[in-house]
This record gives C-alpha cells, structure tokens and sequence, in this order.
C-alpha cells in the first residue's frame, strides 16, 4: 500500500508539472503574438511623441519588453541553484516587492525631476533610447561571443540580498524600464490614464513573480526557447531604441 501511495504521488507531482509546463508554452506563444501585433502597432505610429497617444498594447509591449520576466529567468535559475522551494519562493518575492518599490518611486520623483532640472520629455526618451539601444545591442552580439565554461566564476551560495541585486536591479527594473515608465507617465496627464499605466506595471511585475516561482518546474522547456526568444527580442529591443532616437529627434526638430 505505500508502494502505491507513493506512486500515486509522483504521477501526481508529474502531471502537475507537465500542466505548468503546457501552460507556461500557452502562455509563452500568446504573449508573442501580444508582442508583436503591439510591435506591428508601433511601426505605424504618429512619430511625435509630444503628441502622439500610445495604444494600451503598445504601452504593454514597450514596459513587457523592458521589464518583463523573459530576461529574468537565467539570472533567478542560476541565483536559486540548490535552493529549497521556500527559499526560492521568499527571493522571488522580495525582488518583486524592491522592484515595485524602485518603480513606484520613479513614478513619484520622475515628473517633477523633469520639471525641476527642466529636462523636455524628448531628451528622456532620446536617452532612454540610447541606453536601450546600446544595452540591447550588446546582448544580440554577446549571443554570438564563444564562451568559456572553465573560465566563469563559481556562482556564490544564494541570500536574500540578492533578490536586491542582480534580481530586482538590474535584472528586472532595468534604466531604461524607468526612463520609459517615466516618458508614459509624463505624456499622460489624465489621472485615469496613469491608473492604467499603474495597473500594466503591476500586472508586469505579477507575471515576473509567477514566472520565478515556477522556474524549476519550465526551466527545460524555457532552455530550449530561452535563445530563441532572447535573439528574436533582442533584435526587437535594438529596433525598438532606434525607433525611440528618431522620434525623439524628429520632436526636438533635428530631423
């Protein structure tokens, strides 16, 4: 009889881990196609980002795509290497409370940074471009960098410190994450457009911590799209910042 009970239990173990990994792949290729009908948006948008107004799907690819999980996964796989369940739990969830913290107080500080320094909205989002654009320039050429195995470091013994760094900075919130979130909170003065914004960042941040949590369960899966995904958004990221140079240079009258 506990033979059985025992097997009973592992069959169950592993059809709820195939239903995390069916859904993770669902979910995976529906984010995707989100992606890139936002993408195919903005590639017809009114390029003056003094006036234009950002579709929600835009909004959401733009924040996705700089603060979403798809970069997280490695740094969290190799920092919780080892760890227990509870412990993988508690630093997933910490490095999203400091994230939504850091992003919160950006959004509080960044507007009146702006007026304070007089800083224009287009020199925000021509340097989160720039930024962007070189950040996401050197992950497509590093994928193309031959590693060494002999030569990485040993990966230290995980602590809660980290769910503050790598994981929350620069991991998740990342520069130009903030630059952006900042340029979307300024072009949008109505209260309940900056609720909505609110309500993507959070929705964001709640993706990032059920990805975490669910890391060793997709981890063999997400091996093998991990690359794939990280050359295609890669890509996206370097096009993306481009896009944001020109039209911040055709705002400020440059072009």
């Amino acid at each position: 009889m506990y033979q059985i009970s025992q097997f009973l239990k592992k069959k169950q173990r592993d059809m709820c881990t195939g239903w995390d990994t069916r859904l993770v792949v669902v979910f995976t290729l529906s984010l995707i196609l989100l992606l890139g009908t936002g993408i195919a948006s903005a590639a017809d948008t009114v390029v003056d980002p003094l006036q234009m107004k950002f579709p929600l799907v835009q909004i959401f690819t733009f924040l996705f795509l700089m603060l979403g999980p798809f970069k997280i996964i490695g740094p969290f796989a190799k920092i919780t290497k080892g760890a227990d369940a509870s412990f993988t739990y508690r630093i997933a969830l910490l490095s999203i409370v400091f994230s939504s913290f850091a992003l919160l107080l950006a959004a509080f500080l960044g507007e009146r940074i702006l007026n304070s320094y007089g800083i224009p909205v287009p020199i925000l989002a021509l340097s989160a471009g720039i930024i962007l654009f070189l950040v996401a320039l050197q992950n497509v050429l590093h994928q193309f960098t031959p590693h060494d195995e002999d030569t990485e470091g040993t990966v230290p013994n995980p602590t809660m410190k980290m769910a503050m760094t790598p994981l929350a900075f620069p991991a998740i919130v990342t520069p130009y994450g903030i630059a952006t979130l900042v340029v979307f909170l300024a072009l949008s003065p109505d209260l309940q457009d900056r609720l909505t914004i609110g309500a993507i960042v959070l929705a964001i941040m709640l993706l990032n911590l059920i990805i975490m949590i669910l890391t060793r369960h997709i981890l063999p899966v997400m091996g093998i799209l991990l690359p794939i995904l990280g050359a295609v958004l890669g890509v996206v990221q370097v096009a993306l910042g481009v896009k944001i140079i020109n039209n911040s240079l055709i705002a400020l009258g440059v072009l």
